[in-house]
Formats: structure tokens, C-alpha cells, sequence
């Protein structure tokens, strides 16, 4: 048996258990919970097949009142001894996507955010679209491309329209970007024709990862009207290896920035979910922008509410997205294309001049919010380099 050693302060403590799916050396991907620097593989401690398979989809579709009963057996557990074959180091192990996905649908719901991009995609017409205060914007994305952490990201080809150009070119995106984002995972789904109400949330959200809704701009600028984001989000959209459960962010659950003009009835909140939520961005091992979840204008309870009030259905897996995370603030932007406004104002990257992502950078987002008891919980990082792409000019 092993007495699992937690350091004091240890983001990821009793008051955290994240999930994920991990992989030793020969084995099949399965099921486990961090713990301090280890990874426990519930299959073995808890002695559930339910956890020896590769997502923790069969776990999630199991329902709220067992997500909380499992978080309750595996603090137990961990606080006592655990079966030796059943503890890992986190170095000795692989992760993999934690779930396997259903639905992707990336909402649009920072007022910060929006309002920049309106100025810089639409100057000189308000910044913020005549339904933006009225609902949550969203748009569906491609669910086959979300990957794990660690994947490389290969630069997009397609077609980009400079404004001095008559006619559009082809070649690889030259204004390729990052959206610091968080990601809610839907633990049990939602029948066709079913609304799911905000006061629903909390029994249908399994839990939440850091992702980066990776664009390019350049496609996107020439593409998105009249139907929204197609090549340039579809490419590519990563997701951290760690699920922290809701049932882990009560301690950081806020209220939202004041909704004027009041919502409709569908959308009104008895308890508001804003998260106290603090991301952090990283390029090339320098930490360029700090965005604050807590500024978000739609709540995810929202966002979930307004996905499901035509009827539309969800199930296990599904994951939606919060949209680029940012503050007031230029150092608390989540983006590069709002940091450098559209390139304008360039950062100091190591002692260069940068604006967008370049062949070869590496970016890191990384996530941490207030834990039950003190402290912080982490939600670990995304950590990705970008690759040449692989297309030719035509």
C-alpha cells in the first residue's frame, strides 16, 4: 500500500481531483484522478470497470448523485493508503483526451473581447452587434478536432483577402492565432425538444478544462460573413489532459458583471454561475497576458440554457466553449490579435518585436481558481508548438 505524500499549498490537493485518461507504458488508456504529483487509477483502487475505459464518458453518464458519491469514496481513499499498482507518477504516464466528444460549440461571451474585435473587424459601426446584450452568440464547431494538449498544431492553409487586394489568394494563414478559453463538458444529456433551464447547470455539467480555440484571422476575416467562423476555428481546438469537476469550483462561483438590459425569463439566473477563474498565457516561456474568467458577460449556465431553449439536444461528451477570455485591461486580453491590436502594437517576446504566432513558438495556457478551504486548484496547462504548414501556394 502507498501513503500518497501531498506538498502543502499543492494545487492540486483533496479540495481538486481532476480527471483525466492516462496511459502507462504497455497498458490501455484508462480512467484516473490527480493527486498531488501522482495519478490513482480509480479502476484499480475502486474497483470499477466503469473507469477501464479510454473516457470518462461511461463514468459522466452515470449522473450527478454518483459523481458526487465517487468524489466522496476518493477523498476517503486518498486520505488513508491506496493499492501500490493503483499510484503513478505523473512523469511516468501519457494522457490522452479525457472524453470523448460529442457536439463542439464555441460561444462568444466576453463583452471585452467582443467589443475589441468589433473595432478592429468593423470600424467605424458600433462594436458590439444589436443582439450581442440579448443573448449568448455561438456558432457550432467541428468536434473531430479537438485534441489533447501536447499535439502539435500544423499551420491552416486557405483562402485570405488583404484589404488593399482585389481578389482573394491561397496559401497558409499568416495571422495565425490563439483564444484563451475555458471548456464545460456536458455530463448527462438533454432529450430532443427539451429546453434546459439555467437552474439545470449544475446536474447536467460534469466539469471544465482550459482550451485554446485556435484561428486564423486572416481566413476568418474573409470568410466569417455572412455564416460565422468555417476554416478559420475548424482546424483546431485544444483542450487541457485534466477535467476539474463543478462540484471542485464552489469556492470560486461569483456573481456575473450586471446584464443590462435584464435577460428574458429563459436566461435569468436564481444563483449565478460567474467563475472566479484566473488564466494565464504563455509564449515562448513568457507570460504575456493574464485574463480574468470572472469579467465574462454570459455565465456558462447561460450559454447552456440558450444551446438548449430551441430544443436542440445534448449528450454525454458534449463540450462547449466559453469564447476568448478578456479583461479590460491589454495585459488581460486572451488573444494575440487583441493584445497587438490586429498587429499594430506589437509585444516584446524575448527580445523581439511579435505579433502573430510564428513557425516554431510554443504556447502554454494555464488555469487556477480559489479552492473549497483556501488555497488554489489548478486545472494544469495546454501546451502546443506550431508546425509549417503542409499546404502550397496556389
Amino acid at each position: 500500500m502507498t501513503t500518497i505524500e501531498i506538498p502543502d499549498g499543492s494545487p492540486f490537493g483533496p479540495n481538486n481531483l481532476p480527471y483525466g485518461v492516462f496511459s502507462t507504458p504497455g497498458t490501455a488508456p484508462r480512467v484516473g484522478v490527480r493527486v498531488g504529483d501522482f495519478v490513482v487509477d480509480l479502476a484499480a483502487a475502486l474497483g470499477d470497470d466503469v473507469f477501464a475505459r479510454p473516457s470518462l464518458n461511461a463514468f459522466m453518464a452515470q449522473g450527478h448523485a454518483r459523481w458526487v458519491e465517487v468524489r466522496e469514496r476518493i477523498v476517503e481513499l486518498v486520505s488513508g493508503d491506496v493499492p501500490d499498482a493503483a499510484v503513478h507518477a505523473v512523469g511516468d504516464v501519457t494522457l490522452h483526451l479525457p472524453v470523448e466528444v460529442g457536439d463542439y460549440v464555441d460561444f462568444y461571451a466576453s463583452e471585452h473581447h467582443a467589443t475589441n474585435l468589433g473595432k478592429l473587424f468593423r470600424p467605424g459601426s458600433p462594436p458590439l452587434m444589436p443582439n450581442w446584450k440579448h443573448l449568448p452568440v455561438g456558432y457550432h464547431g467541428r468536434a473531430g478536432t479537438v485534441i489533447p494538449s501536447g499535439i502539435d498544431i500544423v499551420r491552416p492553409c486557405g483562402q485570405r483577402k488583404a484589404p488593399d487586394q482585389d481578389t482573394p489568394t491561397f496559401g497558409e494563414s499568416r495571422r495565425l492565432d490563439i483564444e484563451a478559453e475555458l471548456g464545460f463538458i456536458v455530463g448527462t444529456g438533454s432529450e430532443l425538444g427539451t429546453p434546459v433551464s439555467t437552474d439545470e447547470f449544475a446536474e447536467r455539467v460534469f466539469g471544465v478544462v482550459v482550451l485554446n480555440d485556435w484561428s486564423a484571422r486572416d481566413i476568418q476575416a474573409w470568410e466569417y460573413v455572412p455564416l460565422g467562423p468555417f476554416l478559420g476555428k475548424s482546424f483546431a481546438t485544444s483542450v487541457s489532459p485534466w477535467v476539474v469537476p463543478l462540484l471542485a469550483l464552489e469556492a470560486a462561483r461569483v456573481p456575473t458583471p450586471t446584464q443590462n438590459p435584464e435577460p428574458l425569463p429563459y436566461l435569468k439566473e436564481t444563483s449565478p454561475w460567474g467563475l472566479d477563474i484566473e488564466l494565464e498565457v504563455e509564449l515562448n516561456g513568457q507570460v504575456v497576458s493574464r485574463p480574468p474568467y470572472r469579467e465574462m458577460y454570459w455565465s456558462p449556465a447561460q450559454m447552456l440554457a440558450h444551446l438548449t431553449v430551441n430544443g436542440a439536444s445534448t449528450r454525454t461528451g458534449d463540450l462547449f466553449a466559453s469564447g476568448t477570455i478578456s479583461g479590460p485591461e491589454r495585459d488581460q486580453r486572451g488573444a494575440f490579435i487583441e493584445i497587438t491590436w490586429g498587429g499594430r502594437e506589437p509585444l516584446s517576446v524575448g527580445g523581439e518585436e511579435r505579433t502573430f504566432l510564428q513557425d516554431g513558438d510554443e504556447v502554454v495556457l494555464r488555469a487556477t481558481a480559489p479552492g473549497v478551504g483556501g488555497g488554489r486548484i489548478s486545472f494544469g496547462e495546454v501546451r502546443t508548438r506550431i508546425l509549417p504548414a503542409k499546404g502550397r501556394e496556389k
